[in-house]
């Protein structure tokens, strides 16, 4: 395989990966060249390339190598990935038989680096390995779309000093889609008549609200944004003003919250959330604690370029003590990304947090921030288990305990965006909506910013924790044409 070939292999490493491409050319059969298999029979590597030769005829150029196919499908530009794997398209079988082949891909990594080269180099290719494996399912996943109800999960053991130590076999599965958005592309979109309609519906006496919910809510973000521009273009004057005089109060909010590009938003919102008397510290602490890297420094160079300050800095004015250090680290945008988890330095770190608080007369605050804010997702969530069996206490709980205030609002919210994004957001929402009043600045940041990112899976988290759908809550809640634009970013009842 292409991610796991070594420029000068030890003899017997030669002889290893001899023996597999060897042992399974002489693997297969005629229908199997044909695209079909057998419902029970998992695929060797030699007849799931030849599947693929089948339906990708950019594969029937190569050499007959599992290696060389494999190596293309993985060299495939953005225009071929278009072009070629929607004709991996068809029945779910044909989808598991896919499946079964990377699974089969993975295990033949592990098996082509023998116990002689699993360290030093060797170890570093087979992460890579992993990882071009990963890519390979977000490819896939996103030119499936007739798939819509079931996503491509693949869970390929990116533990890699587990994997080889254990010998695990990798298993595919295919589950209900996740980490999706309710609000897509609109196909056919046109940015110069959208903006005939939107112009359509201000003129004159009254406003068609209807017209604008209807059009808005069905337009992604990308979509919705280039309006701005269209609408100065076709008609000399700005969209945004012009929305401002014909809508009011929670409604225009959300109107003028969609038009904005993610950064633009979460920046503005940020930028809300310190001005003025008082500062919002859960809009900080939702945003900073939620975002990536990526979007995180968007966000700073949109605040700098928007506002003539640096984020960093607006934040250490208006904060003080702990609770300034932890947005400080988080606003940087700097966060270990790597997929990798090291078992030991899991269970090190987890010993770290627990003598600086449960172990300990007061708490050592800085060490909490240092791995929190650090250390990666996958890492944490290993710290995070090696934590609750070391100490029997959820690590939540523990900061529950040792801390108090903003900060402890903080550190919790860190742990349960690493632990359950949606899950987190569902909480959000509800707390939003819960008693006398709704919280509506909390209620349109949420449901526009998550729209197009994990919306059916926060609506699943609230069905599940509430006992209520989200649409539900939602239509109790809000009225008007403000309830009706929120329920088309709902995307639906559960």
């Amino acid at each position: 395989m292409h991610c796991v070939r070594l420029e000068e292999p030890q003899p017997e490493c030669q002889d290893t990966r001899h023996n597999l491409v060897d042992t399974h050319h002489r693997e297969g059969a005629t229908h199997l060249s044909q695209g079909h298999i057998h419902p029970n029979q998992a695929p060797t590597l030699r007849q799931g390339v030849a599947i693929l030769r089948h339906r990708v005829p950019i594969l029937q150029e190569e050499e007959a190598t599992p290696h060389r196919a494999v190596d293309t499908l993985l060299r495939l530009d953005t225009r071929q990935q278009q072009e070629d794997f929607p004709k991996l398209e068809g029945t779910l079988l044909q989808l598991e038989a896919f499946l079964r082949l990377v699974a089969t891909l993975h295990n033949r990594v592990r098996e082509v680096i023998p116990p002689c080269l699993q360290q030093g180099e060797a170890g570093v290719q087979h992460q890579v390995a992993m990882a071009r494996l990963e890519g390979l399912r977000r490819d896939i996943q996103g030119a499936l779309p007739q798939a819509s109800q079931c996503q491509i999960i693949l869970e390929p053991l990116l533990v890699a000093p587990r994997c080889l130590d254990t010998g695990v076999a990798f298993q595919p599965t295919l589950r209900r889609q996740q980490f999706l958005g309710s609000i897509k592309d609109f196909p056919g979109a046109d940015p110069l008549k959208d903006v005939e309609v939107l112009r359509k519906a201000m003129k004159g006496i009254g406003t068609d609200e209807n017209a604008i919910i209807e059009l808005l809510g069905n337009r992604s973000n990308k979509q919705r944004v280039a309006l701005i521009s269209a609408y100065k273009t076709t008609y000399g004057k700005d969209l945004v003003r012009d929305l401002k005089s014909e809508l009011g109060r929670d409604f225009e909010d959300l109107v003028l919250a969609m038009l904005k590009t993610p950064s633009q938003f979460d920046a503005s919102e940020l930028r809300e959330a310190i001005k003025g008397a008082g500062t919002d510290e859960a809009c900080l602490i939702e945003i900073l604690s939620s975002r990536s890297n990526a979007e995180i420094q968007e966000i700073n160079r949109v605040y700098k370029a928007e506002y003539g300050k640096k984020l960093e800095d607006a934040i250490t004015s208006d904060t003080s003590g702990h609770f300034r250090r932890l947005l400080v680290s988080l606003c940087q945008g700097n966060r270990d990304e790597r997929e990798t988890v090291d078992i030991s330095l899991a269970k090190q770190d987890a010993q770290k947090l627990y003598a600086a608080g449960e172990n300990k007369v007061g708490t050592d605050e800085s060490q909490f921030n240092a791995i929190l804010c650090a250390r990666s997702k996958p890492h944490l969530r290993a710290v995070f288990q090696e934590y609750q069996q070391m100490t029997g206490r959820d690590v939540e709980k523990s900061i529950c305990r040792e801390m108090s205030g903003n900060l402890e609002s903080g550190m919790v919210a860190v742990v349960k965006c690493i632990k359950n994004t949606p899950g987190y957001f569902a909480e959000r929402l509800y707390k939003a909506m819960k008693g006398a009043g709704t919280k509506d600045k909390t209620l349109i940041r949420v449901m526009v910013s998550r729209s197009e990112v994990d919306m059916l899976d926060i609506r699943q988290e609230f069905l599940k924790a509430y006992g209520k759908s989200l649409y539900n809550h939602i239509s109790s809640d809000t009225s008007g044409d403000y309830k009706k634009l929120l329920l088309k970013l709902c995307g639906g009842n559960d």
